[in-house]
């Protein structure tokens, strides 16, 4: 096809992706009606519906998915050799988009990134705060932070924080009123504090482990939230038990305003990992990202 119809061909894949003209033009930078006209003409050129459009959304057709998957990951490639490009700049720059969760991102990625941006202030960060399991490359991202035993095998995953563990937790006024739970069993008569997921849309299962045996209690309670702030609070205020990364409820537990039960049934697990494709050509920046955020036994100390 010739030079003239890529900035087409671009805006097509801009559109399928974030399925919104408006969306793509502002990530393009141009026009809607710009986009539109553009759009319209590699249809005509190639005489086939590449997109169909309603009032309230914009799709690809079945052409339009085979061009999109076919060329999209094309376009993804040139912008991560232009990056790369960087290597021959005196100081790494570019763009370094990121989706995590917000106790990763204010308890990692904030602390140790910040400093990386004040000494190279020509790299630009996007950190994207989302609880659900984002697709990093239909997406755009750079990477993406999940516990490590959730990465797909086929990702590149790099430890940025150490093991974690589960903590069940509730305030001393709650556990005075209703006593402390003994096994996971026990937590079936207990007021709990529910979490929907966000990926799965269904409440969390509370599951345990002690030497060998695993447990799956469904809890029931006042509350259903679906992100951990509002959870902490709920148990600080003595309205029920909550089940979280014992990480994000340290304070609270060293200053005794929240108490820990059935810790013998929680284990430890892979913490926090750093996850990007394999088949990406790491920037000069990013790699400057990794090395920053990648967590070392001896950090603990």
């Amino acid at each position: 096809m010739a030079r003239r119809n890529l900035n087409d061909l671009l805006a097509f894949v801009t559109v399928a992706r974030e399925g919104s003209f408006t969306r793509a033009a502002a990530a393009l930078g141009v026009t809607q009606s710009a986009l539109s006209q553009a759009v319209r003409g590699l249809e005509e050129r190639l005489q086939i519906r590449l997109l169909t459009r309603t009032t309230r959304s914009v799709a690809p057709t079945v052409a339009g998915e085979r061009l999109a998957k076919a060329i999209g990951h094309r376009f993804d490639e040139i912008e991560a050799e232009l990056d790369a490009l960087t290597e021959l700049r005196d100081k790494p720059a570019g763009l370094v988009r990121i989706t995590a969760g917000e106790g990763p991102l204010n308890s990692i990625l904030l602390p140790k990134l910040l400093p990386l941006v004040r000494e190279y202030p020509d790299i630009t960060l996007e950190l994207d705060m989302h609880y659900g399991f984002r697709d990093i490359v239909a997406d755009r991202f750079d990477a993406g932070v999940r516990m490590g035993q959730t990465i797909d095998k086929d990702m590149i995953a790099v430890p940025i924080g150490p093991p974690l563990r589960m903590a069940v937790v509730g305030s001393p006024a709650y556990f005075a009123e209703h006593g402390k739970p003994r096994a996971p069993q026990d937590l079936t008569v207990h007021r709990c504090i529910n979490q929907r997921m966000v990926s799965s849309g269904g409440l969390y299962v509370w599951d345990f482990a002690r030497r060998g045996q695993r447990v799956n209690v469904r809890v029931d309670g006042p509350l259903i939230f679906n992100t951990t702030p509002p959870q902490i609070d709920a148990a600080l205020a003595g309205l029920g038990l909550t089940l979280l990364p014992e990480d994000e409820l340290s304070p609270h537990l060293q200053d005794g305003s929240l108490v820990r039960v059935l810790q013998d049934w929680c284990p430890p697990f892979d913490g926090y990992h750093l996850y990007y494709p394999s088949r990406r050509q790491p920037s000069p920046a990013f790699s400057l990202v990794v090395e920053a955020l990648r967590w070392r036994e001896a950090a603990r100390s």
